[in-house]
């Protein structure tokens, strides 16, 4: 039996913000029961080891619409919104920090923004209230090189708040620290984006759990959705062309060679240097194998679409709304 269909879910991924549980639920409370709408809040507890497990557990008795979803372990940001996105029922998937720097009052100006044209509402926080040598100032690199490598350009591509139509986000499969990407994979499968500007918030309690070492596997991860974005459905094409760029100087060297043979010109340069003889059969090597690789992840490619979908999240226990 499929699932029933609401308006509205709201998905929050949490770690370690025990201090920030009560205003949160308060908070999103508030704005989704005046919005006239179906409704649903599902919280993922990304592996806490406070006391934030025990304190979602309390609100599941106070508010109505509550989902709670504990892991195991702490399988990332990236994982907890995957896992949101599955258990959710809503029409409109709307996602955002359980740290309250978002706002959850701008809910119902990315819904009014929702209309038959758009499928990606995407916030854009402004007037951001973070230092800005190590936040500002790198995320506004991030999000020019995003932009500019993804061809999807929005001013910040790391705000959590964003509204999502399901039709579009059911296309998006999502690992590593792919959840910043979701507008340029939504883009990919045909989805329209539109971006507005949203509050921000300087943060209240506990600390930012993202550090500067994560900026690396940021930019992996923008390699990867490049390569997803152009080549996906033919990596033959780049490694074949990389392939190319070895054959040709390779070609050109045993053509120069060859001539020196068939006319008898017998350059002493070319006899007597093994450098024309060796570097030709080096790069043909390396042709061939770019091809091959090509070749292999082609039939990775195919393996990719034909096979079952697998999580990368374990979920520990599930609880809901007792009111």
């Amino acid at each position: 039996m499929g699932l029933m269909m609401i308006d509205v879910s709201v998905v929050v991924p949490v770690y370690n913000e025990e201090e920030c549980v009560d205003a949160l639920c308060t908070k999103l409370h508030e704005s989704l029961s005046n919005l006239g709408r179906s409704y649903e809040i599902i919280l993922v507890d990304d592996g806490s080891r406070d006391g934030t497990w025990a304190r979602l557990k309390e609100w599941t008795g106070k508010i109505p619409n509550l989902r709670i979803i504990r892991f195991r372990r702490n399988f990332g940001q990236t994982a907890a919104m995957s896992a949101g996105f599955h258990k959710s029922r809503g029409r409109i998937v709307i996602t955002l920090d359980a740290d309250l720097q978002n706002d959850p009052s701008d809910i119902p100006k990315l819904l009014e923004n929702m209309d038959d044209n758009v499928d990606v509402v995407s916030g854009w926080r402004k007037d951001r209230k973070d230092p800005f040598i190590n936040r500002r100032l790198p995320s506004m690199l991030a999000n020019s090189l995003i932009s500019r490598i993804t061809g999807v350009a929005l001013h910040d591509y790391g705000c959590t708040l964003k509204a999502y139509r399901r039709e579009v986000i059911e296309k998006v499969h999502l690992y590593g620290e792919m959840h910043r990407f979701i507008p340029a994979l939504a883009s990919w499968v045909g989805g329209d984006i539109k971006e507005v500007v949203v509050n921000h918030h300087a943060r209240q309690f506990g600390k930012s759990k993202y550090g500067i070492s994560r900026t690396f596997r940021v930019v992996l991860d923008l390699i990867t959705v490049k390569f997803l974005l152009r080549y996906s459905m033919g990596p033959m094409q780049i490694f074949g062309k990389i392939g190319g760029l070895f054959a040709v100087p390779a070609l050109l060297m045993m053509a120069v060679v060859a001539a020196d043979r068939i006319f008898g010109w017998n350059d002493p340069y070319l006899l007597k240097r093994p450098f024309w003889l060796l570097t030709p059969l080096m790069l043909l090597t390396f042709c061939i194998q770019f091809i091959g690789l090509g070749l292999l992840a082609e039939m990775q490619i195919r393996t990719y679409h034909e096979s079952q979908d697998k999580p990368i999240y374990v979920i520990r226990e599930a609880a809901e709304s007792a009111v």
